[in-house]
């Protein structure tokens, strides 16, 4: 009874928080089980499984829902998801965004009611994809007597729509009353929600335990691999400069500047997914076969030596986009910081701009090969392209990324109420002293 979750399961405020977080993932899977009006119950993911898997396998990981699939919350988190990104960027690259972010309070709750107002029309360009993609493709999606042309349309995008909304709106309620960020945690949800039938697709295999022991050890290398590449950083020394004031001296303390490997974290995987996504559905509209299966051969070396470099390309851009040499230099100098043995102001914004490309450089090398792995590993299993990415390196990423923010929250709560009482203590603090 002394472990560390009791002790959380008796701090009422965080017991409560954990309780709220599971009731809501508990209405978020729930939504998964309600169909769109119209459909025929019985299908159960058709386009996912077949020549669409390898587009639908790779948004479901990142969205946390089930494209393909007849249910409202089919969508999944990814409308909001895409614009927090937009606006990410946003604040990055317009000036007026930027100023609105540096209000402080006032200026994120403006930036965050534009994100959910950005979400609606997001949801709907989605939801007409799915709509085009998967239920004008596949027969028997359907019932016999539901509805067609017009009507269909209406029904299925207002309700994806919807859906995504609502699905918005459970991931914010639980970020503001319960552990974690509520997005992150629904698509890790989701992702784990797929395990079980991602497990007894193989199980009726001949090779089932071989195939089992083989995935176990390519999770094991790769939780190993993630927690070492995601907890790794550069510590630069800060040294503070000493100020007297009369006969007292402050500052001089030395801090560190902690530059992660993984500093992008899986937004480069996601932008090149995309950009091979996009090409891969217009040349298969277009007839293109050749060009197609180049984008849809997920083993092959032109997709693979593509994939690689669109990732390289990509972690590049965010890093450089989010972070910013010029900027920390400038703000180390006003504060009267500074590198040890390196000059303030052009010097100081050189040496970060050569770490940073160091430091990119290998977490590139690394988000590549978590990209394709799960594609090798599709080839050597029965499982097929769209179970593969919530069994690959891809989703595990993802999903030990969420753990091991929701552990550090947790591991706040318990500080947090060690830490008061440990300061509380008896007798005369003051006691025995002589100045």
């Amino acid at each position: 009874m002394d472990s560390k979750f009791f002790q959380l399961l008796r701090i009422p405020e965080t017991r409560q928080k954990i309780f709220f977080t599971l009731g809501m993932l508990a209405i978020y899977r729930f939504g998964f089980q309600v169909p769109i009006p119209g459909m025929n119950p019985e299908y159960l993911q058709r386009a996912a499984s077949g020549a669409g898997a390898a587009v639908f396998g790779l948004i479901n990981a990142f969205s946390g829902g089930s494209i393909g699939q007849t249910a409202i919350f089919a969508l999944g988190i990814m409308p909001y998801i895409s614009a927090s990104i937009i606006f990410s960027m946003l604040q990055k690259i317009s000036p007026r965004i930027e100023a609105v972010a540096k209000e402080g309070a006032t200026g994120h709750k403006k930036i965050n009611q534009w994100t959910r107002l950005a979400t609606v029309p997001i949801a709907l360009i989605q939801s007409i994809f799915v709509y085009t993609g998967v239920f004008m493709q596949e027969e028997g999606i359907v019932a016999t007597n539901g509805p067609s042309g017009v009507g269909l349309f209406l029904i299925v995008v207002l309700s994806l729509t919807g859906g995504a909304i609502l699905v918005m709106w459970l991931g914010e309620l639980i970020t503001e009353h319960g552990i974690g960020n509520g997005a992150s945690i629904l698509i890790m949800a989701g992702i784990i929600a797929q395990l079980p039938s991602s497990i007894a697709m193989i199980a009726g295999t001949d090779n089932f335990y071989h195939t089992l022991l083989y995935l176990i050890g390519i999770w094991v290398l790769t939780v190993i691999g993630i927690v070492y590449i995601s907890k790794g950083a550069r510590r630069v020394p800060i040294q503070y400069a000493r100020l007297t004031r009369g006969r007292r001296v402050y500052g001089g303390q030395r801090h560190y500047l902690p530059l992660k490997v993984n500093m992008a974290g899986v937004m480069p995987i996601i932008f090149a997914s995309i950009l091979f996504v996009i090409p891969s559905v217009i040349f298969g509209a277009l007839g293109l076969v050749y060009l197609q299966s180049v984008f849809s051969d997920t083993t092959g070396f032109i997709h693979v030596t593509l994939y690689v470099a669109l990732v390289f390309l990509f972690c590049f851009f965010w890093n450089r986009l989010m972070f910013s040499p010029e900027e920390i230099a400038n703000n180390l100098r006003e504060h009267g910081s500074f590198i040890p043995g390196i000059r303030p102001g052009a010097r100081t914004a050189e040496f970060l701009d050569s770490t940073l490309t160091r430091l990119t450089l290998a977490g590139a090398a690394f988000l590549a090969l978590i990209a394709v792995l799960p594609n090798f590993i599709t080839a050597k299993t029965p499982l097929t392209g769209s179970l593969a990415y919530f069994l690959g390196g891809t989703s595990v990423l993802i999903v030990v990324g969420v753990a091991m923010d929701v552990v550090d929250k947790l591991n706040a709560q318990l500080v947090m109420r060690n830490y008061e009482g440990f300061m509380k203590s008896t007798g005369n603090p003051w006691a025995g002293r002589k100045d």
